[in-house]
C-alpha cells in the first residue's frame, strides 16, 4: 500500500462532508482542510443538532477516517446513524 511521504502536500485540496436531504432535495455541506477523524465527528455532531428527528443513512467511501475508534463509539451512541460505504 502507498504511504504519503514526509513531504506530502495537498495543495489546497479541501475534504467535503455532505448530506442529502431526499425529502427536500436540500444539500448539507462543510468542506474541511484535513481528512481525519476529528472533522467528520465534527460534521457528524452538527448534523445530530441540526437535523435533530428521524433516521440518518451516511454514504461513505472506506476511508479509515470514518472506521476511527472515535467514530464508532460516537455512533454507538447514536443509534439513528447507519453508515452504508460504497464497494472498495
Amino acid at each position: 500500500m502507498a504511504r504519503h511521504t514526509h513531504d506530502y502536500e495537498r495543495h489546497g485540496t479541501v475534504t467535503l462532508f455532505a448530506a442529502l436531504n431526499l425529502a427536500t432535495g436540500e444539500v448539507d455541506g462543510e468542506g474541511y482542510r484535513r481528512h481525519r477523524h476529528q472533522e467528520f465527528l465534527r460534521f457528524l455532531r452538527r448534523l445530530d443538532k441540526t437535523h435533530p428527528d428521524g433516521e440518518m443513512h451516511l454514504i461513505l467511501d472506506n476511508y479509515a477516517t470514518h472506521k476511527h475508534q472515535a467514530v464508532k463509539r460516537w455512533l454507538q451512541r447514536h443509534r439513528r446513524f447507519t453508515l452504508h460505504f460504497t464497494p472498495a
